[in-house]
Parts: structure tokens; sequence; C-alpha cells
């Protein structure tokens, strides 16, 4: 068998059964079953392979670590669940005959779970008033909402303004102040900045997609437009609203003691500042990613490590914690930025021949003496 899984059968399945269509399209390239012949191991006794596994097809046994065996026949009750799911392994896994597996990535299936069952009386509650559910869906599998309880999302909603919008038209203005956020519902747009003369066309939006956020994070003017490039619909969501309900459980901080202890556990120094700026001082191994090039250049970054962005007031760095969120990094901001550091801690941090890194056009990273 080559061919995903069909809805059909992974509803047999307890309990991925639970997620929507839309998580299983994620899950997809890991729904295809793997063959074993008989007599081959699934797993040791022991083992911490981070995997989920359900038997498909075929007979499988388990063993324990005092000898006691279990025949496990696809398509019995017991075969529904994930097979000796407990890490360390309690049982060895062996093929009776040949079986058909699934075989799953736990930490994606279980932050797909967690997800859904956190937000699942939302859903339903939203879907009896007539709403798009699958557009909710995907507008909350943006990583940033992991970190927003379900109860900040329910109010979200309720103080959201659907707006009605067609193609061509600015929703927001670049150079303009920033009063609220928008959330794409239907439709596409288009980010665009002016550069002198000349304009950069910065991303493309799609359904669930957040803008016009940096401008309240920075407490700056937009620092681009978005214009629609076709009729849709977009979600408007007050300033103060968006502070309280989305940038306070997403936004973490920490002092420079805290970030001292995240560095030695593999963090990085993240400079958001100009090229200017850093070139004058920065932290021992930045690298510096200036604000306005984050969502460009976010690729250069590795999704493993946390960063702690870094900034003169705290703001800017704020924003980057915000957009790296909602890509999926792990990310803290330096509270209130290194001006509000005592001068020996300032100075301490930031050096002016001290060794970094910049981010260059063309994916790739360069030292900075």
């Amino acid at each position: 068998m080559s061919h995903p899984l069909s809805p059909e059968q992974l509803r047999s399945l307890t309990p991925l059964n639970v997620l929507s269509e839309l998580q299983w399209r994620e899950l997809r390239p890991q729904l295809v079953p793997q063959l074993l012949l008989a007599g081959q191991r699934l797993f040791a006794l022991g083992e911490q392979t981070a995997l989920t596994y359900y038997l498909l097809s075929g007979e499988l046994l388990l063993r324990d670590g005092q000898g006691a065996e279990l025949v496990l026949q696809a398509g019995s009750p017991e075969s529904c669940h994930p097979l000796s799911p407990t890490l360390p392994r309690l049982h060895e896994a062996v093929a009776l005959s040949d079986i058909s597996v699934l075989a799953l990535d736990s930490a994606t299936f279980n932050r797909l779970l967690t997800w859904r069952l956190s937000y699942q009386d939302l859903l339903l509650e939203l879907q009896d008033t007539g709403e798009d559910v699958e557009w909710l869906e995907a507008l909350l599998a943006n990583p940033l909402f992991n970190k927003v309880p379900p109860g900040n999302v329910r109010s979200m909603f309720q103080r959201m303004q659907s707006l009605s919008v067609q193609a061509d038209q600015r929703i927001i203005s670049q150079g303009e102040l920033g009063d609220c956020c928008y959330f794409l519902k239907s439709g596409r747009a288009e980010v665009m900045r002016d550069e002198g003369s000349a304009q950069q066309v910065l991303a493309e939006l799609e359904v669930g997609a957040c803008f016009g956020e940096e401008a309240l994070l920075a407490d700056r003017p937009r620092n681009a437009s978005v214009t629609m490039l076709e009729d849709g619909v977009v979600l408007r969501l007050d300033r103060d609203d968006f502070l309280a309900l989305l940038k306070a459980p997403v936004v973490h901080e920490v002092s420079l003691g805290e970030g001292a202890r995240l560095l030695g556990e593999g963090a990085q120094w993240l400079d958001v500042r100009q090229q200017e700026e850093y070139e004058r001082a920065h932290a021992l191994q930045a690298l510096n990613m200036p604000l306005h090039l984050l969502r460009l250049k976010a690729r250069l970054l590795d999704p493993q490590r946390t960063y702690l962005c870094y900034c003169d007031s705290g703001k800017r760095s704020a924003s980057a914690v915000f957009l790296l969120s909602e890509l999926g990094f792990s990310a803290y901001a330096l509270r209130d930025g290194v001006d509000a550091l005592p001068a020996v801690q300032r100075d301490g941090l930031l050096c002016e021949t001290g060794s970094g890194y910049l981010a260059r056009s063309g994916g790739r990273t360069e030292r900075s003496g």
C-alpha cells in the first residue's frame, strides 16, 4: 500500500479520530502504511523512538519485560489504540504475519491532538452560530495560537469586526498610524513596501493570516501596505484588544540573567536592530536580522534553536518574538531592551568588536568582526 489512509480508515483509530480533516491533511505525508514481514521486529523493549504506532493489518505479538505475551489482531478493539505508547517501550513488538502499521511522529501528533482538545468546545460553539469552522481551523493552526488560551481566542472572536473587501482595495497603508490589526478570512492579499521610487513585494497572504500587528507591537507607523488581490473578507481587531488578548500570552520576556541561562542551554542572541546599530556594538555571537527583514530571512534560522531578541527599547524585539511565534520558532525578548539595563550590564552585553553574524541575501549568513 502506497496511498495515505482514507478518512473512513482513520475514524476507527483512537484518539486519531478526534482530529479534523484539516489536521489529517497536515499529517498526510505520514499517513502511508508501512509493511513488515512475518518475524520482523517493529520496536524493542525499552526503545525510546518518539513514534506512535497503529496496527492496520495482520497479527502482532507484544511481549513485556516479564515474558508475558499478547497477540493483537488487526481490526480488534485493542488494535484501534496506539501500540505500547509509553516511552521507554514496555513491550517488544514482533510481526507474527505480514503486517501493515501506521507510524506517526509523536510530537506532531500530540501537538495536533492537544490543540484539537483545547479548542474543540470553542469550534463546536462557533459552528453552531454558522461560522466556517474550516476557516477557523486554518487561523488557529497558526503556531502563535499554541500560546493563546482558548478563552482569549473566544473573546477575540467576539470583539472582531467583519468587513467585506474588494480586489485592489488597500487595507492598510505604509506610513499610517496603526490602531488595529486584521485577519484574512477569505481571499488573498499582497504585502508591499515602498523603497524610494520602487515597490518591493514582501509576501502574499492567504486565509488565516494576521497582518498589521507589527505597528501595534512596536508602536510605530505601518512599515508596509496590504492590498487585496481578490474579493474577500477581513476581520478587524482593535489595538487594545490585540495587546490584551494576543500579545500578552505570546510575547515572552526575559531578564538578562534569564537570558544568560538560556544561552547556556544553546540559545542565541538575535539582534533585530538596523545593521548600522548592530555594527556599533552588539552581543557576542549575535545574529543580526533587522526587524523589517525578519519575515523574509527567517528561513536562515534554526527551527530547533531558541532565539533571544533584543533592541534598544524592547519594542522591536517584542515585534520580532510575535512574528517568530507566528512562524513556529521559540523566541524571547530582552525585557525593556538594552537601554533599560544598568550601564555595567549594558557594557558587558554589547561590545564594539565582538564576533557575530549577518544575515545576507541568497539564503546565507556570514561572520562579522
